[in-house]
């Protein structure tokens, strides 16, 4: 059983809060936006970082969007261990995905903890709402672009209650985009 566990949320947004415009095209991701003071993430370090990474969990619809994407980009995920969580009959496409249609504490807890230490969920909204009011989450890594975009889909549902949370870093780059890293609290201390 490895030693710690995480769970990580990660979403990119507009300033507005917009995680996919209503067409789902994802154009608004490339900026043109420079920060003289922002860092540079070179192809050796988004490596280094995505091996960093055991586990991706997604919604369906996140995943037919990728799969989509693919075709044009690669599929982002590698071949890391991908859960669809979905109730519908879709294709895997390719050996390391699986569908899950269960309990999410249920995944979690006797799925995932015993087998990964650092599994990201990487969309959508819905599904981060729900792993958030369960407290199954342990952080949370925005990505904020600089744009607004107005209308969309927006990253947090109604959760139906107030979660605390740590800032853990905040890290600035090149391209004007910010990434707010925090810890989600699970206890009422503040």
């Amino acid at each position: 059983m490895p030693a710690t566990f995480t769970l990580t949320i990660h979403m990119v947004a507009s300033l507005d809060g917009m995680i996919a415009k209503n067409d789902n095209s994802v154009s608004w991701f490339e900026t043109t936006d420079f920060y003289e003071k922002g860092i540079i993430l070179t192809e050796q370090d988004t490596k280094a970082f995505l091996e960093t990474i055991d586990c991706y969990v997604m919604g369906s619809r996140t995943y037919e969007h990728a799969l989509e994407l693919s075709k044009s980009y690669g599929w982002p995920y590698g071949d890391k261990p991908t859960i669809v969580l979905t109730h519908r009959d879709l294709p895997a496409g390719r050996p390391n995905i699986e569908m899950y249609s269960g309990d999410l504490a249920q995944l979690v807890n006797e799925r995932l903890k015993p087998v990964y230490q650092n599994v990201w969920l990487a969309g959508g909204a819905s599904l981060a709402t729900d792993f958030i009011r369960l407290k199954l989450a342990d952080e949370i890594r925005l990505s904020i672009i600089p744009i607004v975009l107005g209308d969309g889909k927006s990253f947090f549902e109604q959760a139906g209650q107030e979660q605390a949370l740590h800032l853990k870093n905040v890290t600035a780059y090149k391209n004007g985009m910010v990434e707010l890293h925090y810890e989600i609290k699970k206890h009422s201390d503040k």
